[in-house]
């Protein structure tokens, strides 16, 4: 099959590409700021510099591939970010994701979507609410959880009005190797600095009592290749990780995967006072469809992140 990924720059992507072209499917991957070494992308898919608000080339990549499937991951996805740019945060996820539907409703093209939404489309929920459903009220504490809901709710106009076929995956936290910018990301990075001192053995961290359920971006990855197939259009679906850990419970796992002995440090600069204090979602009506589940644990997660980052200079 012919498979059109927006942001494949990502670590989400990066790994798409992977799964995909192991299953030996034709892959034009398109990317604009990439997160992920550009060298860690398979080369045997097509890549593409496109910034997905450039309505034109949009159209023109797919009026010339036309694509069975699209992955559409492009995004600003921080949070933090989306406060300090909303204009381009809102830009990039909404009117980014109307280029791209726009352009298979002009073209008269009939792929599936994969449409990447977000948790954060809940903001706050309480402890007594979780595992949160999708029935849950979305109320976002950010303009980037605000542009998820808007992509989704798109994503769905689109299905009732025009047919244009899609399944969003509201994502909960999601790591791996080539992930930046969150918690697993950031310890194993500054473990293995230490490991190669260029670090003192002080591990510097925030709230460390906050729970989370954490998916292996593998088993995402599966997630999304059952969701295309399986997946009821124009329905959101919850992809969370079964079993909730907490901070430091993930900062005891790391102590055994490293020889390195090192003590923490609470920086008050990293606690956020709008952090959920805890992020755990209800997978249920997705797994009654794909029978998915979580099959990578946290240890080999954090291991092979490690294992990455210790090859890099």
């Amino acid at each position: 099959m012919k498979i059109f990924i927006t942001g494949a720059g990502g670590m989400m992507g990066s790994h798409l590409i992977d799964f995909l072209i192991n299953k030996n499917h034709e892959v034009l991957g398109t990317y604009f700021t990439q997160t992920v070494d550009i060298n860690d992308l398979n080369r045997k898919a097509r890549l593409v510099k496109l910034d997905i608000r450039d309505k034109d080339k949009v159209e023109n990549l797919l009026k010339d591939f036309k694509p069975d499937i699209i992955f559409h991951l492009a995004a600003q996805s921080l949070p933090t970010v989306s406060w300090e740019n909303p204009n381009y945060t809102i830009e990039a996820n909404v009117i980014g994701t109307i280029n791209l539907f726009e352009a298979v409703k002009k073209l008269k093209l009939d792929p599936v979507i994969l449409n990447a939404c977000s948790s954060a489309e809940y903001g706050f929920v309480r402890e007594d609410e979780v595992p949160v459903k999708e029935s849950h009220q979305l109320k976002p504490l950010h303009p980037y959880g605000v542009s998820k809901v808007a992509q989704e709710f798109l994503a769905h106009q689109y299905f009732k009005n025009f047919g244009i076929k899609s399944v969003s995956i509201r994502i909960f936290n999601t790591t791996g190797f080539r992930k930046t910018n969150d918690v697993c990301s950031d310890f194993t990075k500054q473990i293995v600095m230490m490991e190669k001192n260029l670090q003192k053995p002080v591990l510097i961290v925030g709230s460390i009592d906050k729970r989370r359920a954490i998916t292996d971006v593998r088993d995402l990855i599966e997630a999304f290749w059952l969701a295309v197939q399986k997946c009821e259009h124009g329905e959101a679906y919850n992809v969370s990780g079964e079993k909730v850990y907490l901070i430091k419970d993930i900062i005891d796992i790391l102590r055994k995967l490293t020889d390195v002995k090192f003590e923490i440090f609470e920086d008050p600069k990293l606690i956020r006072p709008t952090d959920e204090p805890i992020i755990y979602g209800d997978s249920t009506k997705f797994k009654s469809k794909t029978n998915w589940s979580q099959k990578i644990p946290i240890e080999k997660t954090l291991k092979d992140m490690l294992d990455y980052l210790r090859k890099k200079p």
